[in-house]
């Protein structure tokens, strides 16, 4: 799977303050419903917050993995963005997050969700890669980065 697939760089989004988890899954659900047009970033929000509902997405290592199945969604879909400040995001780890990886699938995807997941958890377990996508230029870089990524 290559990230370049479900991923254009007007879904990657840089330099945000967030005051709260809620305010950023606000953002990530407009930027996802840029990918899925037939879906409104309400119902993509409620679909975000229902999983969250069922135990935080935060990952640790200031990495958060917002993600969720929907009807309405035709192919994966997904949004970055990196925080200018880390969140309290309720992670596993207690830390805060700024690199955020949203991912939206068909209600019926069960395989390519779990093949994305488990993708998207491999490129954030990357020191490395982190390292790079905090200290990226800009969007446009961000994007390369997230597009270009290959496993170990």
């Amino acid at each position: 799977m290559k990230l370049a697939d479900i991923l254009s760089v007007d879904r990657v989004s840089s330099g945000h303050t967030f005051t709260s988890k809620k305010k950023a899954l606000e953002e990530l659900s407009k930027l996802l419903s840029k990918g899925a047009p037939d879906v409104g970033s309400g119902d993509i929000l409620n679909s975000l917050s229902a999983r969250e509902k069922l135990g935080s997405t935060g990952l640790g290592h200031g990495v958060a993995i917002p993600h969720g199945r929907m009807p309405g969604v035709n192919e994966s879909v997904g949004a970055f963005m990196r925080l200018k400040h880390p969140l309290d995001y309720e992670a596993h780890d207690g830390n805060g997050v700024d690199l955020v990886f949203g991912l939206l699938v068909p209600q019926n995807a069960t395989e390519a969700h779990l093949k994305h997941l488990a993708a998207i958890a491999e490129m954030f377990s990357d020191e490395n890669f982190c390292r790079a996508a905090r200290e990226a230029a800009d969007d446009q870089a961000l994007h390369a980065l997230l597009a270009n990524f290959k496993p170990a």
